[in-house]
This record gives C-alpha cells, sequence and structure tokens, in this order.
C-alpha cells in the first residue's frame, strides 16, 4: 500500500493523495483507496486506473469495488483495453492495436468480465471506425469475447445485428458458430444471399458449411471438411455443388450448367519409414468449371489431376506405390474427355550409387516399375486395366582432364504392354485397340561433355554495384536410344510410352552476370541460356509421321510446344532469359527460334517492378500458327481461326496480361488494383479485375468489380467487404480474390 496520507481506522486504511494497492497480480491507482487488509477488499474512487500484470489488460473507471483475494470487483463508467491475438498470415489486415472497450459498469470473476450497457472496438476512440455495441458483453482476455443482441455499427450506421457475436481472442483454440452472412450480385446469377456455419466437432475435427442462394440460378453448397486424426497426418475435404435451375437464355429457354467439384487432400507418417500422401479432384463437367468458379485460372484449365501415393526412402533407394487420375477435357460437350489412370502402379528404384572408386569411378541405378493403366477417350478405350511392367538398368562413370569432364553412361530398358494399338491394315476392320501385346526393348548411350567455365571480373557501374562477374558456361551431349519397334502402336499412358529411337547432339551455352553489390551481397543479375539439338536421325527410327504433330520424349525434354510435322536435321533454337537489376524489378523471356521456318514459333515474357507501394506485372505469350495442311496465304488467317487442333502444330494464342496498382493488404490509406487478360486471337477482354482498397489502422473498405468473357460465360460482379483487423471480413468479396 502506498498514499502520500494514510489513516488506519481498525482494519481499514484510507489511503489519499496518489492512493495506490499493489499484489502479484494486479495494480490499483487512484486519489482515494479504502483498503481492507483482513478482508483484501479495496474501495476506490477519483481517476481510477486497474492493471492486471498476467493478460495485460487495463482499466480506468470513475470508481472501483475490488477484492483482491478472490480477484473479483465491479468497475464504475469504466472503458479500458485488452490484448487478442494477431493472425499474421498473408492477405489478413493486422492492427497491433488493444482491443478497447467501455461500458456504464463491469463486472470481474477472477479471469472474465461482464461489461454492462458496452461497446467493444480496436479502433482509436473516441471517433472509432467501427463498434460493437451489446447490452451485455462477456470478455476474457486471451481467450474470447461474447457478445449478445449485439450491433456492429460503422460510425453510427448500423450493419449487421447478431444475437450472439464470438469472437474467438486465443491463439489456437476453436469455437462452433454461425458465420457472418454475405450478399452480393451477378448479372448471370442475381441477388447472392450467403451464410455458413462453423462447427468445431472436437480438438481434431471441424467442419464448415456455407449455403448461397443466386436468385436466377437457385441453391450452392460447400462443405469445407478438416481432421487430424493423428499427430503425424491430416486431411482436407472440400466439396462445392450448385443444383442450377437453368440460364435464362433470350428466347425464354434455359440452359443447365450445374455440377459439382470434390477436392480432397492428405497426407500420413506411417510406421517403418513409409509415409503417405494425397490429392484427390473430381469435376463433373468442364461446363459447370466455366459457370461457377470465382477464378480465371481454374476457368481456363481443361485438366483434373489426382494423385496418392505411399513411399519409402532409404540410403540410395526409393519404394514407391503410386494412384493416378488424370482427365483432359477435350472440349464442352458431355464425355469428350481423355482419362489416363494408374491402378496402382508400384515403383522400385536408385539413384546413382558408387560402386568403385579405385581407376575408374562406377556409379550404377535403375528405374524399375510394374501396374495396371488404363485409357479412356471417345475414339478408343482399352480394357478395364492393362498390364505394363518397365525397367531400366544404368551404369555411368566420368572422366575428367584438367576442368575438363566427360560422363559416359549406358542403360538397356525392357517394356511390356498387356495391350497395343492394332496396325494400320487391322485398323480397317473399324478397331483401334487389341488385347495382344507388345513388347520393347532399347539400348541407349549417352556422353555429357562439360567443358570449362569462361569467367571475368568487371568494375561495375555505380547502380549495380561494386563488382560485376561475367561467367560463359558451354555443355554438350550425345545421346543414341535404338530398339523401338512398331512406336505407333504403342497407346500412350505417360512420358515413358514416348520414347523412340534417336541419335542426336545437344548443345547449349549459358551466359550469366553476377554482381556484387558495396555491402558484399552477390545476387544473379543476368543470365541467357540457349540450347539446340542436332537429329542425327531425322524420322527418329521411321516414328515420325510427315503432315502430321509428332510429340516424342526427346522434344519434350527441349520445349513443351510441338515442333515436329517433317524430316528435320534440327530442332528450334530455345532461348531463356532474366534479367534482375535491382530487387523488386525482373523480366524473364522463354522463345523458341525455328529457322527451319525462320521466326519465333512461340513466346512468352514477364515483366515485374515495384517501387515502395506501386508496382506493376505485364505478361505476353504467343503460339505462332503453323497449319498442317497446304493453305492459300490470303486464307491462312481464317483459316487458323476455324481450323481444328487436329490441323495445326500447336493450338495458336496471342494474349496480353497487365496489372498496375498502388498499395498492399496491410498499407494504410487509399490501396488499388486493376488486372486485365487481353486475347487477341478472339479479340475480347476475357478478365478484368478493379479492385479499390481503403485501409485505417484497424479496419478497410473493399470494392471489387470482375468481369468474365470465358467460352459461354459472360458475366459481370460487383463484391464488396468491410475488413476488421485481427477479426475477419464481412460481405462476398474473399481474401484469395483479392488483388492484395
Amino acid at each position: 500500500m502506498r498514499g502520500i496520507l494514510q489513516n488506519q481506522e481498525g482494519d481499514v486504511t484510507h489511503l489519499r493523495e496518489k492512493a495506490e494497492v499493489e499484489s502479484v497480480e494486479y495494480l490499483l491507482t487512484a486519489d482515494e483507496i479504502d483498503y481492507n487488509q483482513e478482508l483484501g477488499i479495496a474501495e476506490a474512487r477519483g481517476h481510477v486506473h486497474f492493471t492486471n500484470f498476467v493478460s495485460a489488460e487495463q482499466l480506468w473507471a470513475d470508481r472501483i469495488d475490488f477484492n483482491f483475494k478472490e480477484s473479483s470487483g465491479t468497475f464504475y463508467k469504466v472503458h479500458g483495453s485488452a490484448y487478442g491475438k494477431i493472425d499474421q498470415r498473408p492477405g489478413i489486415l493486422t492492427t497491433g492495436n488493444p482491443f478497447l472497450f467501455e461500458g456504464d459498469w463491469a463486472e470481474k470473476f477472477k479471469d472474465r468480465y461482464v461489461l454492462h450497457d458496452g461497446l467493444i472496438t480496436n479502433c482509436e476512440m473516441p471517433h472509432a471506425w467501427w463498434t460493437l455495441r451489446a447490452p451485455t458483453i462477456d470478455l476474457v482476455p486471451n481467450d474470447r469475447a461474447l457478445a449478445y443482441k449485439s450491433w456492429l455499427r460503422l460510425k453510427s450506421i448500423p450493419l449487421l445485428y447478431s444475437p450472439v457475436f464470438y469472437k474467438d481472442l486465443s491463439s489456437n483454440a476453436r469455437r462452433s458458430g454461425f458465420l457472418t452472412p454475405n450478399i452480393g450480385n451477378s448479372n448471370r446469377r442475381g441477388l447472392m444471399f450467403g451464410l455458413g456455419y462453423f462447427w468445431a466437432i472436437n480438438r481434431s475435427y471441424d467442419l464448415t458449411y456455407r449455403p448461397q442462394y443466386f436468385t436466377q440460378r437457385g441453391l450452392a453448397n460447400t462443405v469445407d471438411f478438416r481432421g487430424k486424426p493423428t499427430a503425424n497426418s491430416d486431411f482436407n475435404a472440400y466439396v462445392y455443388g450448385v443444383n442450377d435451375r437453368g440460364y435464362l437464355e433470350n428466347d425464354g429457354t434455359r440452359t443447365k450448367q450445374g455440377g459439382y467439384i470434390i477436392s480432397i487432400t492428405g497426407k500420413a507418417q506411417l510406421p517403418n519409414g513409409f509415409y503417405a500422401r494425397g490429392v484427390f479432384n473430381y469435376l463433373s463437367s468442364l461446363t459447370f468449371r466455366q459457370a461457377f468458379t470465382e477464378s480465371f485460372n481454374e476457368a481456363v484449365v481443361s485438366e483434373v489431376n489426382s494423385v496418392g501415393f505411399v513411399k519409402k526412402d532409404w540410403s540410395s533407394y526409393s519404394l514407391n506405390l503410386v494412384f493416378t487420375r488424370q482427365q483432359n477435357f477435350q472440349s464442352l460437350q458431355p464425355g469428350d474427355t481423355i482419362l489416363v489412370q494408374k491402378l496402382p502402379q508400384i515403383e522400385f528404384d536408385s539413384r546413382d550409387r558408387q560402386i568403385n572408386k579405385k581407376v575408374l569411378p562406377i556409379w550404377v541405378s535403375w528405374d524399375t516399375s510394374a501396374g495396371l493403366v488404363r485409357r479412356t477417350q471417345p475414339l478408343f478405350q482399352t480394357r478395364q486395366s492393362v498390364q505394363r511392367f518397365d525397367a531400366q538398368p544404368r551404369i555411368m562413370t566420368a572422366l575428367h582432364w584438367k576442368d575438363i569432364h566427360l560422363i559416359p553412361a549406358f542403360s538397356l530398358r525392357e517394356t511390356y504392354y498387356g495391350a497395343s494399338f492394332l496396325t494400320a491394315a487391322e485398323q480397317q476392320s473399324g478397331k483401334e485397340v487389341t488385347g495382344k501385346d507388345i513388347n520393347r526393348f532399347t539400348r541407349e548411350f549417352s556422353a555429357d561433355l562439360i567443358l570449362p567455365t569462361l569467367e571475368r571480373v568487371y568494375d561495375a557501374p555505380k547502380w549495380i554495384g561494386s563488382k560485376l562477374k561475367h561467367t560463359i558456361e558451354p555443355r554438350a551431349s550425345f545421346r543414341t536410344v535404338s530398339g523401338v519397334q512398331d512406336f505407333n502402336r504403342i497407346i500412350r499412358f505417360d512420358e515413358m510410352d514416348l520414347l523412340s529411337n534417336m541419335t542426336e547432339v545437344e548443345v547449349s551455352l549459358a551466359n550469366r552476370l553476377w554482381a556484387k553489390t558495396k555491402t558484399g551481397t552477390i545476387y544473379d543479375f543476368f543470365n541467357w541460356e540457349l540450347r539446340q539439338k542436332r537429329y542425327l536421325d531425322p524420322d527418329f527410327g521411321g516414328a515420325l509421321i510427315p503432315g502430321q504433330r509428332n510429340v516424342f520424349l526427346t522434344s519434350t525434354d527441349l520445349t513443351p510446344y510441338a515442333f515436329l510435322d517433317q524430316l528435320r536435321n534440327y530442332s528450334p533454337i530455345v532461348s531463356s532469359m532474366r534479367i534482375q537489376p535491382r530487387p523488386g524489378f525482373s523480366v524473364e523471356w522463354r522463345d523458341d527460334y525455328d529457322p527451319l521456318r525462320g521466326k519465333i514459333t512461340n513466346s512468352s515474357i514477364t515483366a515485374d517492378a515495384r517501387v515502395d507501394q506501386y508496382f506493376v506485372s505485364l505478361g505476353h505469350n504467343k503460339v505462332s500458327c503453323v497449319p498442317l495442311v497446304g493453305v492459300d496465304p490470303g486464307q491462312r488467317d481464317q483459316f487458323c481461326a476455324d481450323a481444328p487442333s487436329g490441323q495445326l502444330l500447336s493450338p495458336p494464342s496471342n494474349q496480353l496480361r497487365a496489372m498496375i496498382g498502388l498499395g498492399q493488404e496491410n498499407k494504410r490509406g487509399w490501396n488499388a488494383g486493376f488486372l486485365a487478360i487481353y486475347d487477341y486471337k478472339t479479340a475480347t477482354m476475357q478478365y478484368a479485375n478493379t479492385q479499390l482498397t481503403y485501409n485505417t489502422s484497424c479496419c478497410a473498405f473493399s470494392g471489387q468489380f470482375r468481369r468474365f468473357n470465358i467460352g459461354s460465360r459472360n458475366e459481370n460482379q460487383f463484391r464488396v467487404a468491410f475488413v476488421i483487423a485481427n477479426i475477419g471480413s464481412f460481405g462476398t468479396l474473399k481474401r484469395q480474390e483479392r488483388l492484395f
């Protein structure tokens, strides 16, 4: 006890002027305090300040009656502060402000406060941007806050009424409850009303259900189920579906586009060093994805992939049991898909393992697999399961002379297929696939030549740094494969089946500039790599068919774009360039120049820059149209626009992506951004997104206009969100859909 004036009356001590009563957990200061030391009861009046050292909350009041022994009391005309958890994940608005509360009076019961006729906020008072007002607020600092019959207000405007409002203030606890409702508008869906419920089933499982009603289309349902059955395993299951009444066409008919999507991920650590991973995705139709997805990237992707495996790695070996499902939608028409499955496949591999270290070092390795595979598409399908066995042992050595290294390797490969395509003559009967097995036995020899790296150090310009190092890295390799017979009878399940006869030489040249700043930091300022292959067997052992698109393993190793439609002795020159003149600035350009056609056949360039709060990103991708049939030059453009993909070497494209903006998720004040994707081929703006956000020290206001023009979808959306720092968002603009 402390006070300038002290007077003792029995068990009661009267403290006056700068009066203080302090315990291990609490400090009470006021103008006047009457303290009963026997009972531990204090009555404080005038400029009363109460501090809890354990949970760090502070309260100010006109008067406080407090029992130090029972940690309980009553506070009159009270206001105070308490800290909650801060979620530092990207995209979450955060603030260091504590939660502020005030009320006519409050009660304390050990660690719990009950505030009567009060409010709570994390904005600066008295002119708070938002407040939650309620007749009763039940607060446990660093645990949770409950408000009954509450109104969320923006300034003086009521936004949301809640019979019971719950906020978790702890670092890891979860509670069941309703999620904030949302409302939005779309020209194809009508008004959108949504709600949600989060069910914390127990410590290991929770489930979120979010229904959303579209006035023009029907009911959408979202279910998100998460679990952690053991300390070393977890999973997440997501289901989204729409019971669509159909899009109302101009003639009064309705086109149904409903469907559902399922996504399940999981992982587990198993006994004896095994571990399991799995990703399962299922899409009922591409039409549904295009009509109802909220992501442009999802809307334009036509593939759905699933994979699950159980694996063990030890020493240089790995044992893997894998299931895969790859579905490629060719168009919006039902059934026009290609489905490839492994049901399952077991793999036993060994990476390079040295078995001799004496005169000539020798390494051995192998890849083996055995499994059941299946392929289904409109033109043909294999039987339910096709056996496929593959084994490839490999031996490698290394020869060194000064800074020159030669790495030769030799391998044998045996692959057995339980089914195959019929020969061209046999296909006259109308069938494509036979149950007749086929065997492939190949021999492969390769030699990689690594030449000395040439380098020189220069004094760098001041804007780069102190030093600049230039290196030139030449490489060359030779590879030959023989033994592939009847290449076109092999059914394609994955890249293993693209192996063909070949004899080739590949050369590459890499130029790099390394910059050293004045502080000693070294970074990759510029690099440019060129690659090209010379084909000594231009028809790839008879596998190449002129006049159509040919894809071999050797071509996919070089570039993802097809270029083989005729006999040729050399590949396109593949260029890959990256420039990073300073942190925050970068340019990448990848292109293929085809000397046979005398032009760049495909090009992809991106440029990104950020200066303080300003950012800009540009990207352009172009794939040239190369007809596989003779076309009159005057009709070439029209042919490229209308021809099916089978008459083109690669489907042409010409798209521009641009994004520009100011700000980031936690920048105070105004933030704005614009993203657009324009297709020159169709002369349409496929996607546009404009967002405007204003961040205060405690909350944010965001509005976003989005436009989709993809396939049959021509939709405008307007979405808004009110975000409270450290709490969450209210509205239809989800965090993953924002530009920042």
